[in-house]
């Protein structure tokens, strides 16, 4: 066993002499106390929670509906910080390499966490060794659109063709994020085609409209207006359940592929090492305020869902997804950024 600091010395080797079992409990104990004690002290100064994106952007708009709400149970200010670049992967490393005291949060989408690391094999940070989550925040579903001009009135409608068409048969997005949802539905469905990129949603949704692409997956705050106007189809959505706001689409279970069910995620995360008993009480404080009716309202209107999950789940949730992508990028040979 590691010896302890010399501040406690006096205490380890009265210790010492205890039997195993009472010398554990006293511990343990000791390391209570202590958390206690780091999550009263916490925080001491300015909170600062970083953003990989713009101002404006999603993950930026979920950091200040937590910010505004955390400063005051906290006592101390609460700042979102944007620092923009390399598609997040500055942000996510420098709060990596951040003091491990809570003071610096990173909010964090799945594309940072899992699949920028998953095509990045030479990366800064270690998404599970460098962080520690503190707790989930908001999850969504992905639609799968087509040109409602097309005359593709379904989903088996969809997959026939393209298999009839493997010359036209591609499919496009603004990112890794949908480009592995699009490669993992080209695997399950046997089509053919070729993942085109594209600069950001409206491009690629203009390109859907312009008969560039025969189908797209996006997030569903973009398309709806598209949908609603009859400029875009959608087939099926990725939720384990209909859409409150889509209700006549179906899911990708309900047409016979549950291995399309998937949600993509934002969380908050600290650098490794922070005090457990200063995740907690973080994780405690975005627990409530996602449950405020206000905030689960405000992100209804963005097509986001309050999700409140623990440190503990979120984590499970980060190694599941690494490994289910992981394998998604090795079947369908998505290249990595070397």
């Amino acid at each position: 066993m590691t010896s302890p600091q010399p501040i406690v010395r006096p205490v380890w080797r009265q210790l010492q002499f205890l039997a195993p079992g009472l010398r554990a409990c006293v511990l343990g104990l000791m390391a209570l106390a202590l958390g206690a004690a780091q999550a009263q002290e916490f925080p001491q100064k300015t909170v600062r929670i970083v953003v990989g994106q713009g101002a404006g952007g999603g993950m930026d708009t979920l950091a200040r509906l937590l910010s505004q709400r955390l400063a005051g149970p906290l006592g101390q200010p609460v700042l979102v910080e944007n620092r923009v670049g390399a598609g997040g992967i500055i942000a996510t490393d420098g709060v990596a390499k951040s003091p491990a005291d809570g003071h610096t949060l990173l909010m964090a989408p799945i594309g940072n966490m899992v699949f920028t690391p998953i095509l990045t094999p030479k990366l800064r940070y270690s998404p599970t060794k460098d962080f520690v989550p503190v707790s989930l925040v908001a999850s969504f579903p992905l639609l799968l659109v087509v040109n409602a001009k097309q005359g593709i009135p379904s989903l088996p409608d969809l997959v026939k063709f393209m298999k009839s068409n493997p010359d036209k048969a591609n499919y496009g997005g603004s990112g890794p994020a949908f480009q592995f949802a699009s490669e993992l539905f080209r695997l399950q469905t046997g089509t053919p085609g070729e993942f085109i990129q594209y600069k950001s949603t409206s491009e690629t949704i203009t390109a859907l409209i312009a008969g560039d692409l025969v189908m797209s997956m996006v997030d569903t705050g973009p398309a709806s207006a598209l949908i609603a106007s009859g400029q875009l189809r959608a087939l099926a959505v990725t939720s384990p359940t209909r859409l409150p706001n889509l209700p006549q689409v179906p899911t990708m279970a309900e047409l016979g592929f549950p291995q399309l069910e998937f949600r993509y995620w934002a969380g908050l995360f600290a650098p490794a090492q922070t005090p457990m008993a200063v995740v907690k009480r973080l994780e405690s404080e975005v627990h409530r305020i996602l449950k405020l009716p206000e905030v689960a309202a405000q992100m209804a209107t963005s097509q986001v869902t309050a999700t409140p999950a623990s440190s503990e789940d979120l984590a499970k949730l980060l190694a599941a997804d690494l490994a289910k992508w992981g394998a998604v990028a090795e079947s369908a040979k998505i290249k990595s950024n070397d």
